[in-house]
């Protein structure tokens, strides 16, 4: 079914990535939906890009956005999940600026307005997060268990994360100077995580954003993330966001049912007022993405669209 014009709205090619081993069908899909741009997300390939790139040229879909590391980049260490631009490892440090830069490069050529960047995390020995996660699920934050395992977790981050921020803060430095030597036309949005040792909290956001005033960097708000890092402790996702209303480059629009993310809103959490708090960061983004997982079905989208739409319309009112 060819679903109804979606306007400014943007679709990430996560939905549907791992359905269609050729870009165009994968971009074809996500159009018969009704969008009429895509974000293009760290897993497409160079291959894909092949017959995607025709389409763009010949206006048949635009680009808002890339998701760095783009194109797909197979080594961990310039992964989504990755101390990236942190690393104190100068060289690994360059090759993530240099990433950062040919992602920006790719973005303006296509005339997207954005780049997503994960900027990196403080690392652990193990990924705390899932001992997190599970405590959370068994036990609920309140117990004994999980303020435990929570106070030793927020020890270490504490502890290491200003030196990880400083570097980040460096190597943004450095990619802008870049980005703006090159003429590139686009801003780089620092995204809210999924994981709690992964910077940056909303309020390191702010750190970041302060220290490189000027420079075509804000905040990427991803709703669902920063609703699972609430649900988990880490911060305050509506009461700080609105500190970050200023600084806002765009949104991935998706709810989250407990810790599993990337649900369309209000459609699969039945809740038709939850969501709702996110919706005046929606509508100051510049850049607004829908970011659903396969398990989405078109209808749903729809649906879930259709409401934040009106939902939305009367906020205006």
């Amino acid at each position: 079914m060819q679903g109804i014009d979606k306007g400014e709205y943007s679709f990430s090619t996560c939905w549907n990535i791992r359905r269609h081993p050729v870009g165009e069908d994968m971009i074809r899909e996500i159009a018969e939906l009704g969008f009429r741009r895509v974000e293009l997300n760290y897993n497409v390939t160079k291959e894909m890009l092949t017959t995607i790139e025709p389409m763009i040229e010949r206006g048949e879909i635009g680009v808002s956005s890339v998701h760095n590391t783009f194109p797909h980049d197979p080594d961990p260490d310039y992964g989504t999940d990755s101390v990236l631009l942190g690393f104190e490892d100068e060289v690994k440090r360059k090759r993530a600026i240099d990433l950062l830069v040919g992602s920006a490069e790719y973005a303006h050529r296509y005339g997207g307005e954005a780049v997503v960047v994960h900027p990196g995390e403080v690392p652990f020995p193990h990924d705390i997060s899932k001992d997190l996660e599970k405590l959370y699920r068994e036990e609920g934050t309140d117990s004994p268990q999980y303020r435990s395992k929570w106070a030793e977790f927020m020890e270490r981050r504490e502890a290491l994360s200003a030196g990880y921020i400083e570097k980040i803060i460096v190597s943004l430095d450095e990619v802008c100077n870049r980005a703006v030597s090159k003429g590139l036309d686009v801003r780089f949005g620092i995204e809210t995580r999924s994981r709690p040792q992964q910077i940056p909290t909303l309020a390191e956001a702010k750190t970041i954003i302060q220290a490189l005033k000027g420079a075509p960097v804000g905040i990427w708000y991803d709703t669902g993330h920063a609703i699972m890092m609430d649900r988990l402790g880490l911060y305050d996702s509506v009461g700080e966001m609105q500190g970050l209303m200023d600084d806002i480059v765009g949104v991935h629009i998706h709810e989250t049912l407990g810790l599993s993310d990337h649900w369309c809103p209000y459609v699969h959490s039945k809740d038709m007022n939850f969501y709702d708090a996110y919706l005046p960061m929606i509508r100051k983004a510049q850049v607004k993405v829908y970011e659903l997982k396969a398990a989405c079905e078109p209808d749903a989208i729809h649906e879930s669209h259709e409401l934040l739409v009106q939902k939305l319309a009367a906020l205006e009112e």
